[in-house]
Parts: C-alpha cells; sequence; structure tokens
C-alpha cells in the first residue's frame, strides 16, 4: 500500500494510486537479502517521489463489516461516481414533487380511499421490483416511482382521519398518527439492524404493506368529501353507520332527511361547481393563507428531511443514530397532547419552529464539542417533530373541505422542493460541518414569524365552502377565527330546531353542518 496509494493527512487516499511499474519494483526486490538490499541503498526504489497519480483502476475493498452489500457498493458508487448517491436523493424528491401534485387532484376527483389505496398498490409493487434491479439506472428509475407515492400515502390517511371526526377529535386523531410514525422510524431501526442486505431489505419493507389492503372494505370513505361533491346519499349512509358504532339511535328516515337538507342547502347552480388550484389563489384572503402554509411546509420539510439526513455526519454507529432520531420525536407528543386542546395551534407551531431554529442556529458556537452539537440537534430534532405533527393539523383545519385535498398537496408538493435541495446542502457540509444545520434553523425561525398571521382553528368547525374560509381572515397575533360555523348554518340549525320534535333532542353534525334528530341507546 505504501507502494501505489498516497497518504493524505495520516490517511490513505480512496480514490487514487500512483502509475508505476510494480512488476520491476517487485522483480527488483524479491531476489536481494535484507541485508544486500541495505548495502545497496535502494530504500529510494519504494519512493513514489515524482510518481504521478491517476485514479483507482481495479476496484475497490470496501468495509463490510456493517452492511454486507448495499447499492453504493455493488455498483461502486464512490469517487467519480460518487455523486451518484447525492443524484438519487434529489430523483426520490423530485418524484415525490410531482406525486404529490397528481395525488391532489387524485384526492379530489376518486376520493381519499381509492387514491390511497392506489398509490400503495403502486409504491408496493416499485419497491419490491428494486431488489431484483441489475443495475444503477433501472433502481434509480424504480426509486423516483417510490418516490411518487410516499408523501402521498403519509399524507392521505391522515387528512381522511381529520374528516372522520369532529373539533374535538382532532387532536387525538393527529397525535396518535405522528406518534405511529415515529413508532414506525424506530421499527425500520430494528429491520435495518437484523437485515442488512440492501436487496432483503427492500423487500422488507415493501412486502408487509400488503395487508393493509385488509382493511379496504372496512375503511370508509371521507363523507365531509363525498358531501363536497354532491354526494349526500352515501355521506349519510356513513354518517348512520358512525352513529351505529357510537351508540348513537337515529331517525328511521335519517338518510332521505340529510339528503333533503342537503338539497335544500345547495343554490341552484351549485351543483355544477368544480374546484381547481386556482381557488387557492382566486381571492386574496385565501391567495395569503395558501402561501403562508406552503411556505412554513417548505421550511418543515426541508429541516426534517435535512436533519434526517444529517443524523450521519454526528459520527458513531449510524442504526442508532437512526433509532434515536426517531425516539426523540415521542417525547414532543406528551407535551403536544394538552398543549394542542389548551393552548391552539398557532402558538405551539410558532414555539415548536423557533426552538428547533435557535437550536440548529446555536450549532456554529459549539461546533468543536460533538456531545454539545449531539444534544443541540436532538432539540433541533424535537422542535421540528413538533412542528411537522401541528402543521398538517393547522392546514387542514384551514383550507375549506372543497379544495382541501388540493389545497394541502399544492402546499407539499411545493415543500418537495426541500429534499431535492437538502441533500446538496448536506454535501456542501462536507467542507463547513455546521453550515447545513445554520441554514436549516435560519428556515425554521423564518416560519415560526410566519405562523404567527395564521389564524387560530382550535375546537372551530372545519370550513366546506371557500365562502365559509373567507369567513376567517387573516391578522396577526389575534384569535380570527371568532365563529365556529358559517352564520348561514346556524340560522338553518335555527329553523330545523323550531321545526323538530322537541321530544327529541339534537345533535349538530359537524359533517353536514345540520341538527338531526337523535336518540341515546
Amino acid at each position: 500500500m505504501n507502494l501505489s496509494i498516497p497518504i493524505k493527512e495520516q490517511n490513505y487516499v480512496q480514490c487514487d494510486m500512483y502509475v508505476r511499474n510494480y512488476s520491476d519494483i517487485v522483480r527488483y526486490l524479491e531476489y536481494r537479502t535484507p541485508l544486500e538490499l541495505q548495502r545497496d541503498k535502494v530504500w529510494h526504489i519504494g519512493s513514489p517521489k515524482g510518481s504521478r497519480l491517476i485514479p483507482c483502476q481495479h476496484g475497490w475493498h470496501y468495509d463490510r463489516s456493517q452492511y454486507p452489500t448495499t447499492v453504493v457498493t455493488e455498483w461502486n458508487l464512490v469517487c467519480d461516481k460518487s455523486y451518484l448517491v447525492t443524484l438519487a436523493l434529489v430523483v426520490f424528491g423530485i418524484g415525490g414533487l410531482l406525486g404529490n401534485y397528481v395525488f391532489g387532484y387524485l384526492q379530489d376527483m376518486w376520493g381519499r380511499r381509492p387514491s390511497f389505496y392506489a398509490y400503495l398498490l403502486l409504491e408496493i409493487v416499485a419497491c419490491a421490483a428494486s431488489a431484483f434491479a441489475w443495475n444503477f439506472e433501472m433502481w434509480l428509475g424504480l426509486r423516483f416511482v417510490v418516490g411518487l407515492t410516499v408523501p402521498a400515502i403519509l399524507a392521505s390517511p391522515y387528512v381522511l382521519a381529520i374528516e372522520m371526526v369532529g373539533p374535538e377529535k382532532r387532536v387525538f386523531c393527529t397525535i396518535v398518527s405522528n406518534i405511529a410514525y415515529s413508532c414506525g422510524l424506530v421499527l425500520l431501526a430494528g429491520v435495518v439492524y437484523v437485515v442488512r442486505d440492501w436487496r432483503y431489505l427492500s423487500l422488507a419493507v415493501s412486502l408487509p404493506l400488503l395487508l393493509l389492503f385488509s382493511c379496504f372494505f372496512v375503511l370508509p370513505e371521507s363523507p365531509r368529501w363525498l358531501m363536497a361533491v354532491n354526494q349526500p346519499r352515501k355521506a349519510a349512509k356513513i354518517l348512520k353507520v358512525m352513529a351505529r358504532v357510537n351508540g348513537i339511535r337515529v331517525v328511521p328516515n335519517f338518510i332521505s332527511l340529510v339528503e333533503q337538507r342537503f338539497l335544500s342547502a345547495q343554490g341552484p347552480n351549485q351543483s355544477a361547481v368544480s374546484h381547481g388550484i386556482l381557488d387557492l389563489f382566486r381571492t386574496k384572503n385565501m391567495l395569503r393563507k395558501t402561501m403562508i402554509i406552503t411556505l412554513i411546509w417548505f421550511a418543515n420539510t426541508s429541516v426534517y428531511v435535512g436533519l434526517s439526513y444529517y443524523a450521519p455526519a454526528l459520527g458513531g454507529d449510524e442504526i442508532w443514530n437512526f433509532f434515536l432520531a426517531g425516539v426523540v420525536e415521542l417525547p414532543t407528543y406528551i407535551i403536544l397532547w394538552p398543549g394542542l386542546s389548551y393552548c391552539g395551534r398557532r402558538s405551539i407551531l410558532c414555539i415548536s419552529m423557533l426552538t428547533g431554529g435557535i437550536a440548529c442556529v446555536t450549532t456554529s458556537v459549539y461546533s468543536e464539542d460533538p456531545n454539545v452539537m449531539l444534544i443541540l440537534y436532538c432539540i433541533g430534532k424535537m422542535g421540528i417533530s413538533s412542528a411537522f405533527v401541528v402543521l398538517p393539523l393547522l392546514a387542514s383545519e384551514i383550507y375549506p373541505t372543497v379544495v382541501r385535498g388540493l389545497g394541502m398537496s399544492f402546499s407539499s408538493v411545493i415543500a418537495m422542493i426541500g429534499p431535492i435541495v437538502i441533500p446538496i446542502i448536506n454535501h456542501m457540509g462536507q467542507q463547513m460541518l455546521v453550515l447545513p444545520l445554520i441554514i436549516m434553523g435560519s428556515l425554521l425561525i423564518g416560519g415560526g414569524v410566519l405562523s404567527l398571521f395564521l389564524p387560530e382553528t382550535r375546537g372551530k368547525n372545519l370550513p366546506q365552502t371557500i365562502e365559509d374560509s373567507e369567513r376567517i381572515p387573516l391578522s396577526f397575533l389575534s384569535n380570527c377565527c371568532s365563529d365556529s360555523q358559517p352564520k348561514s348554518n346556524v340560522s338553518r340549525c335555527t329553523n330545523s330546531r323550531n321545526n323538530c320534535n322537541s321530544s327529541h333532542p339534537h345533535l349538530l353534525c359537524s359533517i353536514c353542518k345540520s341538527e338531526i334528530i337523535t336518540r341515546r341507546n
């Protein structure tokens, strides 16, 4: 190795070798005794002085103590091909960007459930097929397909869960969904610890997802979406099942009653109205909400993905670092659960982003102390994890139902530019370790300030139409969501109360926003 490989900073370089006639050197040395070599003073033969350097010509030896085979070692993605590793992450991010854009339309055209299962099937097939890729180009193409599906699959069940419950249960759905996500990260670390071969790992994380299809006939469609697309009869059937599960007996003509009230509340031309992405920018109020939510979403996605990619730069065991990155998220939910219920969404979002941002920026002061760096990294990870929980909840409560899937998909599509750029920023951090953290911290601080302009939505009914959303203006640091429901619905409910039989209690349905005569079992 001393004869053939240069030494830089007391370590052998990994990508270059000397141009020398090694056969002549071996023949000269093997026929002489050490005494003869010392007498002839031929140690200069071993000196590489004056030899020029060329890239390694005969492959590489890899440390396989942790991973027997990886994409990098199988296709030699090192030295002049090392950029392909970053390229794979960028292509994955581009897939997520495009997939989210298409998925937004599919959610609002097909419904929440069919679009979710269509993307899930595509993800399973593409991820499992990547295990059989015979070259890097094929594997990269399949990773692009997987990237198309992953962000949308994460968002769709969340949107469905939020639309299936009333205001008082949204926090519960949000917290439970994110606890499941963090537990998945912890479980994934265990899977990687057991399955070290990348091909078997691709199968291990994709094929078990087939079990989710067992819920296809159990999981209902969103009643809110059905009402928004003028299908009140189907929505009423689902609501009737929900009432039975919750121990509430509805009147015999419940389905026709819901359908009748829905149709009476519609204008003469409303049934033909369709909504598109331009509705997110049609009014000044909706434009500002969309832009603020999107900018904050971009900051959160960039930093969350960036900190996840940054973990190996902290040193130590990579699997252990990934495990800690998942575990450190769980304590945040203990604080968030009561916080979201009593303090509101906006203040928690602002505090979380500012805390994470300040921790990331502060690493520039302690860049030479690895222990302090690790502590600040964990604080930053907890802050961004908390913000990542609150933002989708707040966004889903601000966007009206008719464009909720499209609005959240648009914001997440723009946010997916972050995972495309972040690998490049982390690559720049090879020269300055804290540079990525400073950039990510600045994004969080800026997003935290912007969040103060959003309205508070705690305990408010979800806006159904663009008109409902227009009644909720933006205002810095004030609670603008003072009306829990539109005035038109209040009057409709008041009229229905006067016309109903007083012997039955009246329950307000937060989905169809009408009073329905019911009685407890």
